[in-house]
């Protein structure tokens, strides 16, 4: 059942991978840059209802699991060592713990228990230990999106046990992202990663168009950028209240 993959070129670069991964981060700024209008005034609008914000926090959170299996799968076809992995899971798990910290500092009891960088550091584990699945990863990704609308039970609904997904309802806090359905999404992204790797190897490792390339760039530090770009903006629009309410 496993996809055959081809041996990795010696120093093979996926700028176009990166530049996926940057694409879904420059969107995820902008979007938390809305967000941080509306959370000090400048704007009003319902970040937690309107269709316009939720299906867009939807598609964000999809591009980054989904780009996550691809890169799992580039790892695992250039044969990345265990000790490797963990030393960027360790990354990916610590600035989760500092989201966590940073939220609950503003948010207090809305902080990020279980958000995107949680779920990714759950997740990376069980794919990476899933690598050799094949093509079942398909019907796996197909099953873990599909059950939280077929299971849910209140058992799940407390913050030790929401983190699996199958709540009944949604915790209150300001980022959530459960392994179940997320790690389908995943899944997919490292069952699409495996084929295109074997067929269509050059939609990955083609060249890049010189105007994409500083994407390219960023997507190779999307962790840095990830854990930057909200205390800047943050930081920014304090002092734009600051400064108002002083004049």
């Amino acid at each position: 059942m496993n996809t055959p993959i081809a041996a990795p070129a010696p120093h093979e670069r996926f700028d176009r991978l990166d530049a996926l991964r940057a694409t879904a981060i420059v969107w995820m700024a902008v979007f938390h840059f809305f967000f941080d209008l509306n959370y000090f005034g400048f704007i009003r609008q319902n970040f937690y209802a309107d269709p316009f914000w939720t299906v867009q926090r939807t598609l964000i959170v999809s591009g980054f699991m989904f780009i996550a299996g691809l890169g799992q799968a580039v790892a695992a076809q250039q044969g990345q060592s265990w000790p490797r992995f963990w030393r960027r899971w360790v990354q990916i798990a610590g600035c989760a713990v500092l989201v966590s910290i940073g939220s609950w500092l503003m948010f207090k009891g809305r902080f990020i228990h279980f958000g995107v960088l949680h779920g990714i550091a759950v997740m990376l584990i069980i794919v990476r230990l899933t690598a050799g699945w094949g093509r079942l990863l398909w019907l796996a990704g197909a099953v873990a999106i599909a059950m939280p609308w077929l299971v849910q039970h209140p058992f799940f609904d407390t913050r030790l046990t929401n983190w699996v997904g199958l709540v009944t309802r949604k915790p209150p806090t300001e980022d959530f992202a459960p392994v179940l359905p997320w790690i389908g999404v995943m899944w997919w992204g490292m069952a699409a990663g495996q084929w295109v790797l074997a067929r269509r190897r050059d939609w990955l490792t083609g060249r890049l168009a010189p105007a994409l390339h500083p994407l390219a760039v960023l997507g190779r530090w999307s962790l840095s950028f990830y854990m930057l770009h909200q205390p800047v903006l943050i930081g920014l629009l304090w002092g734009v209240v600051a400064l108002r309410g002083a004049g």
